[in-house]
């Protein structure tokens, strides 16, 4: 077993006020994961899969309990963290090698470096041949494989994945969802994947 943890989460909760009281999303969550490891957590719709993903982001304040990345507590969103939602949210005006670049540019990152290395992933992994194609013309599994590409770009330490492939019919979802599985054991990555799909859990 590897030792090396990458993430902690401790004794998390999270309890949503509203004017008709309390709504319990989350209560003493515990776990660890550590590097290489891809762990995919499988419940319903509604029980506080999206809301774990957003504390782990630092997108949302926990009521009680921490998480912890790399031995930091993590506060406020890090660049430390690539999150891929269920939607590919990739822009229709922009062509995929374009979409892939965006993380870079928001960090002010693109080198000739960074751009190379963004070709590779493309040329790696299917869509050599659609870099300068719009989002529009391509299937919804490579659109997905355009956002994940676009992911790593920036080179994360850890990936949440947020049922990425919920809108996908059900068996291209269980063909990507191998895909991407294989995407991120070669690219040696640490994920937390959330879904409701077993089977989708067990081909990832």
């Amino acid at each position: 077993m590897n030792n090396n943890k990458v993430l902690e989460i401790k004794n998390l909760g999270m309890t949503y006020h509203t004017l008709d009281g309390e709504t319990k999303a989350l209560e003493n969550i515990s776990l660890d994961i550590h590097r290489g490891e891809i762990v995919v957590l499988v419940g319903p719709s509604g029980c506080g899969k999206s809301t774990l993903l957003s504390i782990i982001a630092g997108l949302l304040k926990p009521s009680n309990g921490k998480v912890i990345l790399n031995n930091r507590e993590v506060k406020n969103p890090t660049k430390d963290i690539g999150y891929m939602f269920q939607r590919d949210n990739l822009f229709e005006w922009r062509t995929i090698r374009n979409n892939a670049l965006i993380g870079l540019e928001i960090q002010d990152k693109v080198t000739e470096d960074a751009k190379s290395f963004v070709e590779s992933l493309l040329d790696m992994y299917g869509l050599d041949e659609f870099k300068d194609h719009y989002p529009s013309q391509l299937s919804g599994g490579m659109r997905q494989r355009a956002a994940l590409i676009r992911t790593l770009a920036t080179k994360p330490d850890f990936l949440l994945l947020d049922e990425p492939f919920s809108a996908l019919d059900y068996q291209t979802r269980l063909v990507i969802s191998d895909e991407i599985g294989q995407i991120l054991k070669k690219e040696g990555k640490t994920a937390l994947m959330v879904t409701h799909d077993i089977a989708e859990a067990m081909f990832t």
